[in-house]
């Protein structure tokens, strides 16, 4: 009996040549050593040098600037984009809030990689805080713990910490000078921020304990106490911890 089921179709070359344009551009930013907000070539250009239809360099440009590696400036032309982690967020953010298994296990990986990411550095930004920093540090708590008490009655899921708390982890490892290590705990913290929300039961007590855990690990980072530094992160994140285990606990079982 014949197959009647049709072919697979080829790639299409379009989708292939987009993609080489797309490198090539890549190649060009390489080579040329530019760096974030350097314009790059017209769009003419560009066709020239990569040898590419207009239509294709416009393709390729559309993926880049979403993947933010080129900036296109409506009206000023095309340049060299912040190289942000933007996508990482949105991948992970997404899978987090569809994944289909376990819908809490994402969101336990991203309290390991926190935790974990900052622990396994914890000489280092113990060693690299300075006075004025630990000071920044310590006033970013006390913006946490005035929003805590104004909303201690009011069951926002710890929102009103939310701006203080993002600063504070993004303070804590900027004395590093790390540009990747600085993006990399800022977009675990975004992801995080944007998946939690589906977890309930965060009360006055976790709010409070949060407040606490964040003056402990300013209070050991300016005495130098590494260890002490290293425990108040494990409490730091202990409530999140908690609020997963028990929506585990009471997550209806699949019919």
């Amino acid at each position: 009996m014949t197959d009647a089921r049709p072919a697979p179709r080829a790639r299409p070359a379009r989708r292939l040549l987009r993609q080489e344009v797309a490198d090539g551009i890549k190649r060009f930013i390489l080579d040329n050593r530019l760096r974030p907000g350097d314009p790059l070539p017209t769009e003419t250009e560009l066709c020239e040098a990569l040898g590419a239809s207009r239509s294709s360099v416009r393709e390729a440009v559309k993926v880049l600037d979403a993947l933010d590696i080129v900036e296109v400036r409506h009206g000023h032309g095309t340049y060299v984009g912040r190289l942000s982690l933007s996508s990482l967020v949105e991948a992970l953010a997404f899978r987090g809030l569809l994944s289909p298994d376990d819908d809490f296990q994402v969101l336990a990986d991203l309290v390991d990689v926190r935790e974990l990411f900052e622990q396994g550095m914890a000489d280092r930004i113990v060693a690299s805080l300075d006075g004025a920093q630990l000071d920044r540090l310590d006033a970013l708590v006390a913006r946490m713990r005035e929003h805590g008490a104004q909303a201690a009655a009011v069951d926002d899921g710890g929102a009103d910490l939310v701006p203080a708390d993002r600063a504070f982890h993004a303070l804590l490892v900027a004395p590093l000078g790390n540009q990747l290590i600085g993006q990399l705990s800022v977009a675990f913290w975004d992801v995080y921020a944007i998946v939690a929300p589906r977890l309930d039961g965060f009360t006055d007590a976790d709010r409070a304990a949060t407040v606490t855990a964040h003056q402990s690990i300013v209070d050991a980072a300016r005495a130098g106490d590494i260890k002490g530094f290293t425990r108040a992160l494990g409490e730091h994140y202990a409530p999140v911890r908690r609020r997963i285990a028990e929506a585990r606990a009471h997550r209806p079982d699949p019919a």
